[in-house]
């Protein structure tokens, strides 16, 4: 994290003007930390950040990160202003998602691409702190019954499908109750019903809800996310192995949170611009 020194006077009037003018290049000198090279980045005075290759909306908008534009591209550059980096000063390049969290030397400083933080990938690679928490969302088709249900009261009698054993589940559970929901094996099994006109629509995590809606299902839909990230999956950044940045990006991430950041973009990007309401 970037410091900002405080001025302090001295007594004397010439003694103060030789501190505040020392202050000021010390301030100067620290507002340029990262750029100066302070931080131990693979290129001096620049973030390299990776993502997917492809990257997808709404992560990144028309698959261009230098845009800013997209949910995961304005995190990565609000981290890189929180650290001290200008726009210019990020460098994007692309890396496969395997590839990322496998061991070894990287290319890059860090990289995003929804990677779920586990501790089995912890043997491999650093994780930041999470800059999001999955939602769980529900997915139908165009021109069905509850295509254009506004709140969970409106899906009230429709046969909802999920996969037992997830997060998915739960919530369901509790925000529908067991009635009207159709239990399947899997994910797979739950997207065939649909498509085959044997369920309403189903429940998934959101980045899951994204990839179905636009792949998976016939004429898809997103109706809504439900509110709270209980049991979620939490994304962070990846850095290699016991990077000397893991802890500056993490304060990054924390000081986004904590100032509200991070819930502008996620209701940015991940709600109105991909029209995916609260369902209330």
């Amino acid at each position: 994290m970037i410091t900002r020194t405080t001025l302090r006077t001295a007594a004397a009037g010439t003694v103060a003007l030789a501190a505040l003018a020392l202050a000021g290049c010390s301030s100067d000198s620290d507002d340029s930390t990262a750029a100066d090279g302070a931080l131990p980045t693979l290129t001096e005075g620049k973030l390299t950040i990776a993502t997917g290759e492809p990257a997808y909306q709404p992560w990144v908008v028309d698959d261009d990160p230098t845009s800013g534009e997209g949910f995961e591209s304005a995190v990565a550059y609000a981290v890189a202003e929180e650290m001290g980096f200008a726009e210019e000063d990020v460098v994007w390049v692309r890396s496969a998602f395997d590839a990322a969290i496998a061991p070894g030397a990287k290319d890059w400083d860090l990289n995003i691409q929804q990677f779920s933080i586990t501790d089995e990938r912890r043997q491999a690679v650093d994780f930041s702190s999470p800059y999001y928490t999955t939602t769980q969302a529900v997915v139908a088709t165009e021109g069905s019954a509850v295509a254009d249900a506004a709140s969970v009261e409106d899906l009230a009698g429709a046969m909802i499908g999920v996969a037992v054993g997830t997060t998915s589940y739960d919530v369901a559970v509790a925000q529908l109750g067991e009635d009207d929901l159709q239990v399947f094996n899997s994910v797979a099994d739950v997207v065939g019903a649909l498509n085959a006109g044997q369920i309403d629509a189903f429940i998934t995590d959101l980045p899951g809800a994204f990839y179905s809606a636009a792949v998976e299902v016939d004429g898809g839909v997103i109706v809504g996310q439900f509110e709270g990230t209980e049991g979620g999956d939490e994304f962070g950044f990846v850095l290699p192995k016991d990077s000397e940045l893991t802890a500056s990006v993490t304060d990054a991430v924390d000081a986004l949170r904590e100032d509200g950041t991070l819930a502008d973009l996620e209701a940015e990007w991940l709600s109105e611009a991909v029209d995916v309401p609260v369902l209330g």
